[in-house]
């Protein structure tokens, strides 16, 4: 499993929709070939809507998209990393209810 970085506070996007926005943020140790698992239930959801990831290309600097593989299972969101090779800071934005 890839190294897990902080996941931040989940964000309230919709309030009258339930929706919700965590944001997970990984460690630069992160390759592009871990995997992730966020427990949904942590979060107050069980069911994702989408997942939008970015990396830095250069550490500190350059951001691009790279969004991940992505399953979800008993409550739990399976991320794998995919795309950019090397370790790099991972940001994904996964949308959730």
């Amino acid at each position: 499993m890839g190294d897990l970085g902080e996941v931040g506070t989940n964000v309230d996007m919709f309030p009258n929709l339930g929706g919700t926005i965590i944001e997970l943020v990984t460690a630069s140790s992160v390759v592009h070939t871990d995997t992730i698992t966020v427990d949904l239930g942590k979060y107050g959801c069980s069911t994702v809507q989408g997942v939008i990831g970015f990396v830095e290309t250069a550490t500190g600097s350059e951001v691009t998209q790279e969004d991940p593989t992505t399953a979800v299972s008993a409550g739990t969101l399976t991320l794998t990393v995919t795309g950019t090779a090397g370790a790099k800071v991972r940001t994904y934005y996964i949308f959730a209810q």
